[in-house]
């Protein structure tokens, strides 16, 4: 995107105003306009110590329209559970090698998933995948017995979300070519979630800013008031 063709999307966006979803989401599908179908971005920057142990707001959970994206998955798994990753999509499985190929440095993949009995063998890539936000974690399913499921929900739409050392989550709600009502409805459906994990030691705001954007594009405010409302409809089609 071309300076000028950025200023004049820019010029199209309120930066003090703080949106309704629904508007914001409106102006993200207005504001692309490059030639590859560009990611819907959100920032949600929370009210929490990044350091503090019990304010770890971190998880993973599947959108309803999915991201858009093609994910590659690695899973580290052995015997019959290697072949059920498979035979779910996965596109690389391996349990020594695999480890060996990773701590020399490749890392062609986008999520990982690790049976149980493997992260003993898996936790020597901390300091790779760690960094990466790429470590298998039971809390957020990606350390299970039930690897099929895991890759599945990968594949389809399941992110992970976890605040950074600024107290941000930066993650995707799915693609600019996404109609509206399916954008919103990722968006709601996260929301929600970080809503419902807010750790019970915070003290006073919760929500502190939200923005959307498209990868290339401004970024839009959205109202942490009224995060979840929709904008009301005209007088005259009211019911």
């Amino acid at each position: 995107m071309s300076g000028k063709s950025y200023n004049a999307i820019a010029q199209k966006i309120d930066s003090e105003k703080q949106y309704l979803p629904d508007e914001a989401i409106k102006l993200i599908k207005d504001s692309a306009r490059t030639k590859f179908d560009e990611s819907v971005e959100i920032h949600i920057r929370l009210g929490v110590d990044p350091k503090a142990g019990d304010q770890q707001v971190r998880g993973s959970i599947s959108l309803p329209h999915g991201t858009g994206k093609s994910v590659k998955v690695a899973v580290f798994a052995k015997g019959d559970k290697a072949k059920e990753a498979k035979d779910a999509g996965a596109d690389v499985i391996g349990d020594k090698d695999l480890i060996e190929k990773v701590e020399k440095g490749w890392l062609e993949f986008d999520s990982v998933v690790a049976t149980p009995d493997m992260m003993s063998s898996v936790a020597k890539l901390g300091k790779v995948l760690g960094p990466r936000g790429l470590m298998p974690n039971p809390k957020i399913g990606t350390v299970t017995m039930d690897v099929a499921k895991a890759v599945k929900e990968i594949k389809t739409g399941k992110i992970e979300y976890r605040v950074d050392k600024y107290g941000i989550i930066h993650t995707i709600i799915g693609k600019a070519s996404f109609d509206a009502d399916k954008l919103l409805g990722n968006y709601i459906t996260l929301m929600e979630e970080v809503e419902k994990v807010k750790p019970s030691s915070v003290k006073g705001r919760y929500l502190k800013s939200i923005s959307v954007s498209t990868t290339m594009g401004p970024g839009i405010k959205i109202d942490t008031l009224r995060a979840l409302e929709k904008k009301e409809a005209p007088a005259d089609k009211k019911q």
